[in-house]
């Protein structure tokens, strides 16, 4: 009978078996939760990641780099779900459930984002890196509920939403209920001043789902 093969100290062989960009950003998250942001440097992120530092080079240039990499990982999440819209659902519904199931992808990262999102508060050059990455990542939510991110009117939609997703960011980081409801609630609410925001500013009443998608 054949012996199984060993997982070696650590479960070495499951990391073996991970890609290096799914292993720097699991090393990042746990080094991050533990030691927050400005404890975590490049050189620490490979050797939890079981990689030399010679590997990360030139595609990873920085901890910023492996950072932008797990947001783009939380996007693909995202994008890859297979949302079952009504057809009477309005862009302000699909946008509600989009943006619900990023924070459901978030939600076992919760102690990491907490540190990332307090320490890069407090650098400029991290905070400006992250308000670019989260503006793409908008983006794609707002073509993940159906709605156009291109053009002069898709650039107001992105940063209206950005703004929207770091207001309800900060509720979700202190909710502590199992159904996030109130990170839904705030995320309801924005979604109804984005409404009336975008109704005053297009000088248009309502139009069923011409108005609310202008609104997103």
């Amino acid at each position: 009978m054949a012996k199984k093969p060993s997982t070696g100290k650590g479960g070495a062989r499951k990391t073996a078996t991970k890609d290096l960009e799914t292993r720097l950003i699991d090393a990042m998250l746990e080094l991050v939760a533990r030691e927050g942001w400005r404890g975590v440097t490049l050189p620490a992120i490979a050797e939890a990641a079981g990689a030399k530092l010679s590997e990360l080079y030139p595609a990873w240039r920085s901890r910023m780099a492996v950072l932008a990499a797990f947001m783009r990982r939380i996007d693909r999440e995202v994008v890859e779900t297979d949302f079952t819209f009504a057809p009477e659902d309005t862009a302000r519904d699909r946008l509600f459930e989009v943006l619900m199931r990023r924070f459901d992808a978030l939600q076992p990262h919760r102690e990491a984002v907490q540190r990332i999102r307090t320490d890069t508060m407090r650098d400029p050059a991290a905070s400006a890196a992250m308000m670019c990455q989260l503006g793409c990542s908008m983006a794609w939510m707002l073509e993940a509920a159906g709605l156009s991110s291109d053009g002069v009117a898709g650039k107001i939609k992105v940063a209206g939403l950005t703004g929207l997703w770091l207001r309800c960011m900060a509720v979700w980081i202190e909710d502590d209920s199992k159904d996030m409801s109130r990170t839904m609630a705030e995320l309801d609410r924005g979604l109804k001043r984005a409404d009336r925001w975008a109704e005053i500013v297009f000088c248009r009443r309502r139009t069923g789902e011409e108005t609310s998608a202008e609104a997103a």
